[in-house]
């Protein structure tokens, strides 16, 4: 086995598409499907097999993955989201670029907070002008275009990485809903 040297933020990025693929049935259930193959999570993220091999060995060493049972650790990664994503991945509010909203400027948040500074991820094709937020990984933008969800998960991160108290604490709670309920 590597080396540990740390938690990567495509990491963080792997673990929402791991969640991001439980959907829900027709009770309104939580199903977990069988677990994403690491082929179709490299292609749907844009990510390398091999990089996706060793997210999944840093995250299960971290403690956040379990690598026989091939599934996330929710609590420890809500509690992970919650109090050190902000110190490991910091991230401030950059020029004034055309892009995708992100952090408050998303779904769910931007049904909640009202603001006139938008957030966005760079992007030539992205609908709104705002603040440039760096993405957790350069592919981010390509892949929630087929993901509604793993788009609103990465929201959220994002709200916890650049904003305020109230935008962190809606952003939380909101984790917390859908990484533990229905567990």
């Amino acid at each position: 086995m590597k080396k540990h040297n740390g938690m990567r933020p495509q990491d963080i990025v792997v673990l929402l598409k791991i969640d991001a693929h439980r959907q829900k049935n027709t009770a309104g259930q939580w199903d977990v499907r069988r677990p994403l193959l690491q082929k179709n999570l490299a292609t749907e993220l844009g990510i390398s097999s091999s990089e996706i091999t060793e997210s999944l060995a840093r995250s299960a060493f971290a403690g956040l993955y379990d690598l026989d049972q091939k599934a996330v650790l929710k609590q420890a990664f809500f509690e992970f989201l919650q109090h050190g994503l902000k110190y490991v991945f910091p991230q401030q509010p950059g020029a004034l670029v055309r892009g995708v909203p992100t952090a408050h400027s998303a779904k769910p948040l931007a049904d909640i907070i009202q603001s006139s500074e938008p957030y966005v991820w760079p992007s030539a094709d992205g609908p709104v002008r705002g603040q440039a937020i760096e993405p957790l990984y350069p592919t981010v933008v390509q892949a929630i275009s087929i993901d509604p969800t793993l788009y609103e998960l990465l929201a959220l991160v994002d709200s916890i990485r650049v904003g305020k108290a109230r935008e962190v604490n809606l952003a939380v709670n909101e984790l917390q809903k859908r990484l533990l309920t229905n567990e």
